[in-house]
């Protein structure tokens, strides 16, 4: 296998849980709610998963496990901003520091436990191909479904009535409501949906990226992935490339490192969360166009009046 091979097979496996996790966060916001909870979901999702694959020798019922963990925990999200009209902001950042506290509770147990990973797409003649069938047939079947998943959500927001509605509640959520449209049903169902992303997002970690779980092993991916939604202007098509860059910077400055470039290596681990500053730095810097991406009523609490 070349270098260029295996860097891109790298990127392509550490850009699958952020685009996973993206995804979710960006029907979640485009529906008007801002979830900050990301990476609590998906910590939670990744001791669930392992744990679930771990105790029944499945990858699938894993998989199952860390998406049930990740729906649960944005239902609490859900009952508190849409339920009580909780602030969104301190709710996330309570659900961010909830999961990371509940992770190390379920995944205590199996600290140094190992699984076999989710296998790779094994297709005679395709699979080797020089250089670009390892690449396009040889992935886990996470990669496929998440490149699957943004595909079916551009259909849905963009070719479908109910994703007009979807944006019309994140854009006017009063003027949805007064045609009959309900609201908080369509945003409590966006925010689960959110949930069972992150968490099949933080499921990949153990189940496939690494084949054992360590407390925090998401380090921040969660945060990478609502910063990737406002990076891709609230367009599944940008996330796409969002996700892979990002996925990119990471597994470049562990080339970096391993090249023995002198550069302290807390500073090259730190770059894909530099990154994340500089590009949310960029676009706040173009205010026009990022103001008339995003949903009107993003993050603002709307109580219906019956």
């Amino acid at each position: 296998m070349g270098l260029a091979e295996a860097i891109i097979l790298a990127v392509l496996a550490a850009s699958t849980p952020l685009l996973l996790a993206a995804s979710g966060e960006l029907v979640v916001e485009r529906a008007g709610v801002l979830n900050l909870g990301v990476e609590g979901m998906m910590i939670v999702g990744a001791a669930c998963g392992f744990a679930g694959a771990w105790l029944s020798g499945s990858i699938i019922i894993g998989a199952l496990c860390g998406i049930i963990a990740g729906v649960l925990m944005s239902l609490i999200f859900a009952m508190m901003t849409l339920g009580l009209a909780v602030n969104q902001v301190a709710t996330g950042l309570a659900l961010t520091i909830l999961g990371i506290g509940l992770s190390g509770l379920i995944g205590a147990g199996f600290v140094g436990e190992k699984i076999v990973p989710a296998p790779q797409l094994q297709l005679p003649v395709l699979s080797d191909l020089p250089f670009i069938g390892r690449i396009l047939f040889g992935q886990d079947a996470f990669v496929y479904l998440s490149l699957a998943l943004i595909a079916g959500i551009w259909w849905f927001i963009y070719r479908t009535r109910w994703g007009l509605v979807l944006r019309a509640v994140g854009d006017n959520p009063a003027s949805a409501h007064a045609l009959g449209y309900p609201v908080l049903t369509i945003r409590t169902f966006a925010v689960l949906f959110g949930g069972a992303c992150a968490g099949l997002g933080g499921a990949y970690l153990p189940l496939a990226y690494t084949p054992f779980f360590i407390p925090g092993m998401t380090a921040g991916r969660g945060w990478i992935a609502v910063a990737l939604v406002v990076f891709a202007s609230w367009l599944p098509g940008r996330l796409v490339a969002g996700a892979y860059l990002f996925g990119a910077v990471t597994i470049l400055q562990l080339h970096a490192q391993g090249a023995g470039f002198g550069i302290p290596s807390q500073l090259m681990s730190s770059l894909p969360y530099l990154a994340t500053i500089v590009v949310l730095v960029v676009i706040s810097r173009a205010r026009g166009t990022a103001r008339s991406a995003a949903p009107a009523s993003l993050g603002l609490v709307f109580v219906p009046d019956h």
